[in-house]
C-alpha cells in the first residue's frame, strides 16, 4: 500500500462536502507531477485530505477505490482522475505550521513543494501526521 496527500481549497471542495458526497473522482489536476502521482495511486491506498489556502490543515483520511482513468471534465487525454471515498476525520486537524515544526516531516512535498496538489508520503510520514492528529 502507498500513502498520499491531496490538497483542496475548502471553498471549492471541502472535507465536509466530500463526506456528504461519500465518493468523488479527484479532478482538476493540471500539473504533470501531480498527474503522475495520480497515475501511481492504486485501489486501497490511503490518502490524507488537506485544506489548502483556507485553514491549511490535514483534516481527514480517504481511500483510493478506483485507480486512474480519463478525467471526465476534459477531452485532453493527458489528464486523469482517481476515485476516493472518505474514511475518517482526524480528531484534531494538523496544521501546516505543526507539519513544518516536526523534524521527521521536513522533506515532505507539502513543505518542499507547496503548490503540488497530489503528493506521495512515506508510511512513516503518513503515520506521524495521523499521530499528530489523534
Amino acid at each position: 500500500m502507498n500513502h498520499w496527500l491531496v490538497k483542496s481549497e475548502p471553498f471549492k471542495y471541502s472535507w465536509d462536502q466530500f463526506n456528504e458526497d461519500g465518493r468523488t473522482f479527484w479532478d482538476g489536476v493540471r500539473n504533470y507531477q501531480a498527474r503522475n502521482n495520480l497515475k501511481a495511486m492504486q485501489e486501497g491506498d490511503l490518502v490524507l485530505f488537506y485544506h489548502s489556502n483556507e485553514g491549511k490543515n490535514v483534516v481527514g483520511i480517504a481511500k483510493v477505490v478506483r485507480a486512474f482513468y480519463q478525467d471526465p471534465t476534459t477531452e485532453d487525454a493527458n489528464w486523469v482522475v482517481v476515485d476516493l471515498v472518505p474514511v475518517e476525520s482526524l480528531k484534531n486537524p494538523v496544521s501546516l505550521e505543526q507539519v513544518k515544526s516536526e523534524p521527521s516531516l521536513a522533506d515532505i512535498s507539502l513543505v518542499k513543494q507547496g503548490r503540488l496538489s497530489v503528493m506521495p508520503l512515506k508510511a512513516t510520514e503518513f503515520d506521524k501526521i495521523l499521530e499528530m492528529g489523534s
